[in-house]
């Protein structure tokens, strides 16, 4: 496996995590903080570690349960872990790291008698015809929520927009949580070589009356529109705006929560005005799986969402609001309503490209 010098630097990181395990007495059992800096090894970092320790490893022809032993010893001995003489049936099956496992042969990923789980983080292990592992993925439950087409979660939330016909930008939250207040800055330059989708520290990330002053010059500008059924590139636009807007030199998406996650921002673009948010509650105080800053934990309620309302009209998105708020603000101006609740067997189809 070839790894650019970013993903080196990344991997460095995670092998420095990993002797931190193998050196401590700790059993995958054992909690750890989400993002503690000694211990916990973010996704970005787990996806590249397991790609490098374990593509290529022949996985023979063991049945279904045995298959799913060997995958489960696997992954503890590439993250530093003594392996349990057996798996206890815990949810989930890697508690400490907050993570489940699961060899994904075909498409069609079902979690075992259960819906997903927002917080969770999900291991999905690719082998070839011949059971040799091509790939690793690590995603969030709300990634993994948001493949679902069926309808089928257990809960899907949703908020309403009221457009506010007196002024065409809003400022929502005057200030940022107090958690994460300490933390921003007023001035703040972004180098050239930081992607918006770095991990955020102190005196990088903006204020939410900073980011507000900078993302409202997008209202009034347009983009092709791709299709009512091409959501997510529409998106990728505005995203793209939204990354210019801020001074960051290039676009950058890797689909994890937030979209821009050096500034703890989600965008959303609404041509509607029921905003989906799936299996996210803006105003939960869960936390974020990022590393700390300065020891602080960053919870969801203290991301920073941005809402762009756009009128679509002879091919073209035309942005014609825009709104900003933290999550713990969210429902105070976008009321709280919910989907269909159903229990069902949940069956989710990956998209063919999902472990290119």
């Amino acid at each position: 496996m070839s790894v650019t010098n970013n993903e080196q630097s990344i991997l460095k990181l995670a092998n420095n995590l990993v002797n931190n395990i193998s050196e401590s007495e700790l059993s995958i059992y054992d909690e750890i903080t989400v993002g503690d800096p000694n211990y916990w090894i973010p996704s970005r970092e787990l996806e590249l570690l397991l790609n490098e320790k374990l593509c290529g490893i022949d996985l023979g022809s063991y049945p279904n349960r045995t298959r799913s032993k060997i995958v489960k010893q696997l992954v503890c001995k590439a993250i530093g872990y003594p392996c349990p003489s057996s798996f206890k049936k815990t949810k989930p099956r890697f508690p400490g790291q907050n993570f489940d496992v699961a060899t994904q042969k075909s498409n069609n990923f079902q979690p075992v008698n259960e819906s997903i789980s927002p917080s969770r983080r999900y291991v999905l292990i690719r082998p070839s015809k011949d059971n040799i592992i091509q790939k690793v993925r690590v995603v969030p439950g709300t990634m993994l929520a948001a493949l679902d087409t069926t309808g089928k979660l257990t809960v899907k939330h949703q908020a309403t927009l009221h457009i506010n016909q007196n002024t065409a930008t809003e400022l929502v939250s005057q200030e940022d949580t107090n958690v994460l207040k300490p933390l921003v800055s007023s001035t703040v330059s972004i180098p050239s070589i930081v992607s918006p989708i770095d991990y955020p520290s102190r005196d990088c990330i903006m204020s939410i009356q900073t980011i507000y002053e900078k993302l409202k010059t997008v209202v009034g500008k347009s983009f092709n529109d791709a299709g009512i059924d091409q959501e997510r590139n529409r998106g990728a636009q505005l995203h793209n705006l939204v990354c210019q807007s801020l001074g960051y030199s290039s676009y950058k998406d890797d689909g994890r929560f937030p979209d821009l996650t050096h500034q703890l921002l989600e965008v959303k673009l609404q041509t509607s005005p029921t905003i989906d948010l799936g299996l996210d509650v803006p105003s939960s105080i869960e936390k974020l799986e990022l590393p700390q800053i300065d020891g602080v934990n960053i919870r969801v309620c203290d991301v920073r969402y941005a809402i762009f309302y756009g009128s679509i009209e002879d091919g073209k998105v035309t942005i014609t609001n825009f709104y900003l708020t933290t999550g713990e603000d969210f429902f105070s101006r976008f009321p709280q309503t919910q989907g269909n609740v159903q229990n069902t067997k949940l069956q989710i189809w990956l998209k063919k490209d999902f472990f290119d």
